[in-house]
């Protein structure tokens, strides 16, 4: 696999297009400290929110940063009814020094795109991704946290925002964009994860939507995911619609497993899985690192019985919420394996410090991925 994404200094930048109204009711420094003290993934949000709209003939305007609220929606909104919206993930890094990274968000921006384009959504330029990003950065920078495993998450998101019933693409479309300080995103640190094995229900099929970043993708995973949960799982492992036979990937993470003689194998792009930007840049370090990655189908019997043989040594998933996570325990209603005794591998975390070096400044970025904004 070659990864042939620009540097993420080059990618350009439409910040300035970004008026700024600021809030004019933000939390206080010291509301804003005490949630920064209270890290959980995904509840706390900064003061302010960017914004942008796509009309039907005239494109892209109203370009804005704003005070973060809620949002007034037509009842008749078409993402209401048919769900057509997409969205990305993406962090950014307080440094040792003070200043403020992103990684690779020219990746996001293509892949927000490629999301775009198979919802029937507008492309949105690079420049506007990243600008709106730098911008709603430079007004709530103090909401990046400093600590350890800490991040300011960012989720920009697009949804077709006309009020019409009628069956088609939709000529209103917003685009926002919302920051969150987060720690780690499973409570209790790095550990070993449960995983449990989809019945019955698949993420995605041949032709769908996959490979996009799409709502109804998790609303789909999420009655597979509560059947985890009711097992003892943290996560759920979805298997191919096709066959029932092959390794896909987790709710909302890639997955990994690293063979006693320590070839790494990660189930190959078929359309129906998501291409994950923190799974090229694994891609690359692990062979940077003079190890063989081989993507192809794997077999859900193969991984048992590798695991059971000892033949698979580590299980590892990764995405940008949960970075580099070991899997411990893998299970469904006909078995139930522990990898490794139960314990992170040193593939899987050497990885993840090789990977969350270079996230946090620590490691030189011999890759181009980092991109500094504050």
């Amino acid at each position: 696999m070659t990864d042939t994404t620009a540097p993420a200094s080059d990618a350009p930048s439409n910040a300035a297009a970004f008026e700024v109204r600021p809030n004019q009711a933000p939390l206080s420094v010291e509301a804003r400290d005490e949630a920064l003290a209270d890290l959980k993934f995904g509840t706390q949000f900064t003061d302010h929110m960017a914004r942008a709209q796509w009309v039907s003939g005239e494109g892209w305007g109203d370009r804005r940063v704003e005070a973060y609220g809620p949002l007034q929606l037509d009842p008749a909104a078409a993402v209401l009814h048919y769900a057509q919206e997409i969205f990305e993930g993406l962090k950014a890094y307080r440094w040792a020094d003070g200043s403020v990274h992103l990684f690779r968000p020219q990746a996001n921006a293509e892949r927000f795109n490629r999301s775009a384009h198979r919802l029937a959504l507008p492309q949105l330029p690079v420049e506007d991704f990243i600008g709106s990003i730098e911008a709603l950065v430079a007004v709530d920078e103090a909401w990046v946290p400093g600590v350890e495993e800490s991040s300011l998450y960012l989720r920009p998101y697009m949804f077709a925002s006309e009020a019409f019933l009628g069956v088609r693409p939709a000529h209103v479309i917003d685009y926002l964009l919302i920051a969150s300080p987060v720690g780690p995103y499973f409570a209790g640190g790095v550990k070993p994860v449960s995983i449990w094995v989809a019945q019955g229900y698949h993420r995605s099929g041949p032709g769908g939507t996959g490979d996009a970043k799409c709502g109804g993708n998790y609303a789909a995973s999420l009655l597979p995911q509560q059947q985890a949960y009711e097992n003892g799982c943290q996560q759920v492992l979805f298997l191919d619609a096709k066959d029932d036979r092959y390794l896909e990937e987790l709710g909302g993470m890639n997955v990994f497993v690293v063979r006693a003689d320590g070839t790494i194998e990660t189930p190959r792009l078929t359309g129906t899985i998501l291409e994950g930007i923190t799974r090229y840049s694994v891609i690359q370090l692990l062979e940077d690192d003079g190890r063989k990655v081989v993507e192809k189908d794997i077999t859900l019997d193969e991984v048992r019985t590798g695991i059971e043989s000892g033949d698979i040594a580590e299980v590892f998933a990764c995405g940008t919420a949960a970075v580099v996570t070991p899997v411990g325990r893998l299970a469904s209603p006909s078995f139930d394996v522990t990898i490794n005794g139960g314990e992170p591998g040193d593939v899987t975390m050497g990885i993840r410090t090789r990977l969350t070096d270079i996230q946090y400044g620590r490691a030189e970025d011999v890759y181009g991925w980092m991109r500094r904004i504050a």
